[in-house]
């Protein structure tokens, strides 16, 4: 190695006041959660600015660099787009390194444990309270609402909790526990994590989580993400119905015959507009669906009703870290992303709602409201069943 790049145990090492720790990761990325006193400033930005000076402190993105400090610049894995910016920042002056390992080793190493076993029971016990007490209404009472409403849950089901490793689907395990403990009818859970070519550090992440967590797992593999790798039309769609048919698969196998995926209330309303706006049409992402390929097996959505902003809430209060998509174009997009405010669609969504918030603070719940209110004397035309009418057939 080159004395450009420190690893993760000098790092360790380093007296913090006396370094600027710079995440050059995309936007999106970063909100996933940033090494602790770093700044997230993009690599094309810190490139540009440096251009502009030759010997005088510059400031990126509203943040000044400052040349007596050391300044540590880290991607997700470590690699090119790090060494680059560093390259860069040491061109103008400045004591510029790269991280090893970026991101992903970073996190392994914080949330990898040699507690004692005593010690990981209560960290265990702290995070299942603060389910039943700080954030019951906020996590525990709409999951249980929306399991009631959408009329989830029958005596006898075996449901398969379904773990991306993301945050929404750890919680849904946390939450499904709480239920089996107090619920008034025998159900079973089987907690299973379908690896469609995870990279070793992030599965090594989930395993960790889960035995955080005390979630016991089932980890079956598959090679999507090598199938669906060199797809240009779509590669999202097509990995999304080749984990789903994957996961029908498994579950039946192991006698369960519900799914429960970790979609939230923002889910929701997210892909309600983006029905509207990208595909010119009325639909949502249903509470519960039956599966037309796996006879018996149902789809169940027990997050329906609970709020992003509180999974976030409840995962900073726990200082746990999750994945936050482990799939190939993720990881290859997310230093990318740069100075692009919107680099996905449901990015663009998630911004739009909120800058339609600031005007009216009703607008997500109308939004979430607006496929339970629909009006069929006011329709021009829907689907029923694959079967198009229009509304000229009863006037």
């Amino acid at each position: 190695m080159n004395d450009i790049v420190i690893s993760l145990e000098e790092f360790k090492k380093l007296d913090m006041s006396t370094v600027q720790l710079i995440d050059i990761r995309g936007r999106e990325s970063a909100e996933y959660g940033l090494i602790p006193g770093a700044v997230n400033i993009s690599k094309d930005s810190i490139i540009r600015d440096l251009m502009l000076v030759e010997s005088c402190d510059i400031t990126v993105d509203g943040i000044h660099l400052d040349r007596k400090k050391r300044q540590i610049v880290y991607c997700t894995t470590g690699k090119d787009d790090s060494k680059e910016a560093a390259e860069a920042l040491r061109e103008r002056g400045y004591n510029a390194s790269l991280l090893e390992g970026g991101y992903h080793e970073w996190l392994i190493s914080a949330v990898t444990t040699n507690e004692q076993n005593e010690e990981q029971i209560i960290r265990q016990e702290e995070i299942e309270k603060s389910i039943r007490k700080k954030f019951h209404k906020q996590l525990f009472t709409p999951f249980a609402k929306a399991i009631n409403t959408y009329e989830m849950l029958s005596p006898g089901d075996n449901v398969a909790v379904c773990i991306s490793g993301g945050k929404d689907s750890m919680l849904m395990a946390k939450l499904f526990q709480e239920l089996q403990r107090h619920n008034k009818f025998p159900f079973e859970l089987t907690f299973i994590v379908m690896d469609p070519g995870y990279s070793e550090v992030n599965r090594r992440l989930i395993e960790q989580n889960a035995k955080t967590l005390g979630i016991p797992i089932r980890i079956f593999a598959s090679n999507i993400f090598d199938n669906v790798y060199n797809i240009d039309k779509s590669p999202c769609y097509l990995c999304a119905r080749m984990r789903r048919g994957y996961l029908y698969s498994n579950a039946k196998e192991l006698g369960c015959n519900k799914i429960a995926l970790g979609h939230h209330y923002d889910d929701v309303i997210e892909t309600i507009l983006m029905g509207v706006l990208y595909g010119g049409q009325v639909q949502t992402m249903m509470p519960k669906l039956r599966s037309t390929n796996f006879s018996g097996m149902e789809l169940i959505r027990p997050m329906y009703l609970i709020r992003e902003s509180d999974v976030k809430w409840w995962r900073d209060y726990n200082d746990l870290k999750f994945l936050q998509c482990a799939c190939r174009f993720t990881e290859k997009s997310s230093a990318r992303e740069e100075d692009e405010p919107h680099y996905s669609k449901r990015q663009e969504i998630k911004s739009l709602i909120a800058d339609m918030k600031k005007i009216n603070p009703f607008v997500e719940g109308n939004i979430f409201k607006c496929v339970e209110n629909v009006n069929l004397n006011t329709i021009v035309g829907y689907k029923k069943d694959g079967i198009r009418h229009f509304f000229t057939e009863d006037y």
